[in-house]
């Protein structure tokens, strides 16, 4: 079986066993602080996938959210980078809005991604240089936006924190609103739908993007970090995606004047 068509189908299967196991009871256990949770069934959807790649391809890489490849700092041959659940605090809460993502890239290059919206039964999914689908339907190439026109995906705890508040808070001001999801690689491919037009976050997973950033950048949406940088699949960072106009007028007009303060805070937060 081709390459993308087991990704695609993996992905698929294992949103079937997240239908399934979500009713069992839930193991919750908290990581890095009370409001970073894993589940019983965030682990044993990444072990499904994970030994569904291996039997297939035992020669790829995989680095997963929960524990899978975390000590991995090259990106020669072929890796994944799993998240079996983004957003899992809606998982737990809400039953709904979260995601299956999947980055596949090959020697650092994008390959191909799939964002699955489990309890919706919606799959966005990307072969680089062949297009981005929902479900089957070919998705548009993104229009031009401005800001002052724009609905921005942004976790607003952010703007509690005085420096990083500081930065962010012009650009929401400036906007028409703001929503957030609960989830990055859904509000991800919000923007590569046109249901959001940016998404700006100071603190991500490769895990957590890098699915939705090859299905962007399929439709000519920008992926970046704040100092407009190529994003990392081996390391944490902050995130700046947008449709092309509307990434280059953030970027140039809210980020790159503070560029040498938001190195200070990149340190911070690694």
């Amino acid at each position: 079986m081709h390459l993308y068509d087991f990704a695609k189908n993996l992905v698929l299967e294992a949103g079937n066993n997240i239908r399934k196991w979500m009713h069992e009871d839930l193991e919750i256990v908290a990581k890095s602080n009370p409001n970073d949770l894993v589940t019983n069934v965030d682990k044993a959807v990444e072990t499904f996938i994970v030994n569904q790649i291996e039997a297939q391809y035992p020669n790829h890489k995989i680095i997963g959210e929960e524990g899978h490849g975390h000590h991995i700092d090259s990106t020669e041959g072929i890796v994944w980078v799993i998240d079996p659940i983004d957003g899992t605090l809606n998982f737990i809460h809400q039953r709904q809005n979260f995601a299956i993502s999947v980055g596949i890239f090959k020697d650092g290059k994008p390959y191909a991604g799939f964002v699955y919206d489990v309890m919706r039964d919606i799959l966005y999914h990307a072969k680089s240089s062949h297009g981005a689908y929902k479900n089957e339907t070919p998705l548009p190439l993104l229009p031009s936006t401005q800001l002052k026109e724009s609905i921005v995906g942004l976790n607003p705890n952010w703007l509690t924190k005085p420096k990083m508040g500081e930065i962010l808070q012009p650009i929401i001001q400036e906007a028409r609103t703001a929503r957030a999801y609960g989830s990055a690689a859904l509000e991800i491919v919000y923007v590569a739908t046109g249901l959001l037009d940016a998404y700006v976050t100071p603190r991500l997973h490769p895990w957590d993007y890098a699915g939705g950033l090859i299905i962007l950048q399929e439709v000519g949406g920008k992926g970046t970090n704040f100092l407009g940088e190529p994003l990392s699949i081996t390391h944490h960072s902050t995130v700046l995606i947008g449709n092309a106009a509307i990434h280059e007028d953030i970027f140039m007009r809210h980020l790159q004047p503070k560029a040498q303060e938001l190195q200070t805070l990149q340190q911070r937060f690694k």
